[in-house]
């Protein structure tokens, strides 16, 4: 049974409407970059909990989770109505399989996020460690707008931190915007832009994919690179190109 610590709210970011960020200090144990948390709040005398992803390297102290809010939901609306000094409940153990150490050995590691999805990447990515053995790193964040890319600025230092071996590239999918590329991440690689764009191919030979978010982009992208790539999935009995994480 999971063991709960309370979490003090040190900040609470309104990045759009519906996107929004949570800052909070707790005593939870040594996480691993990828993992992910539950929150929860008492309310109407039910502890009412969700998973959500560290957006945080493990040595910060400061715990960030990335969200979205659902207006009719049962938790988001109360935790976008947090303020800096309000409680909220953590998890003290972390979970989750979506690390490094359970991706194999390749030359270019992708990184395909949606949405609030880019959390457990921005944790890797910040922490840095273990990613020595990849020649190349793609980080994909796809979006409906240029506004829902909140952590760009984020992902544009850490472009600069690795000089030369990360690439990013945004995806916005209801708008033109100068510098993204624009529709479904699956369609951009059946057609080939997203490749042509990053300036790198997405190979069985080559590659590993990590895809996390929309669970009907993830099938979609999964399928369609077993289909025309001759990718499968990873698993530890048996190695593969696909490692995945459904947001929901």
């Amino acid at each position: 049974m999971a063991e709960w610590v309370n979490a003090t709210v040190k900040q609470v970011n309104n990045w759009t409407e519906a996107l929004f960020s949570i800052t909070v200090n707790a005593p939870i144990a040594p996480f691993t970059a990828g993992q992910f948390a539950k929150l929860a709040l008492e309310i109407d005398g039910e502890r009412v909990q969700r998973a959500y992803s560290y957006v945080n390297a493990p040595g910060d102290g400061n715990l960030e989770f990335y969200l979205v809010l659902v207006p009719e939901g049962k938790l988001s609306p109360h935790l976008y109505a947090l303020k800096p000094g309000d409680r909220v409940m953590v998890t003290k153990d972390a979970a989750g399989f979506f690390v490094l150490e359970e991706i194999p050995e390749c030359e270019t590691l992708w990184m395909l996020a949606t949405g609030t999805a880019i959390g457990p990447y921005l944790s890797i990515l910040q922490e840095g460690k273990d990613l020595e053995r990849f020649r190349n790193i793609v980080l994909v964040h796809a979006a409906r707008y240029a506004a829902d890319l909140s952590y760009l600025p984020l992902m544009q230092q850490l472009q600069q931190r690795y000089s030369g071996k990360l690439r990013i590239q945004t995806v916005v999918s209801r708008e033109e915007i100068a510098g993204s590329l624009s529709g479904r991440v699956p369609a951009l690689i059946e057609s080939g832009a997203l490749e042509a764009s990053v300036g790198l191919p997405m190979s069985a030979e080559h590659s590993h994919i990590m895809l996390c978010g929309n669970p009907q982009m993830v099938r979609d992208t999964q399928q369609l690179l077993k289909e025309s790539r001759g990718m499968r999935k990873h698993l530890r009995r048996k190695p593969g190109h696909m490692t995945s994480e459904h947001y929901w």
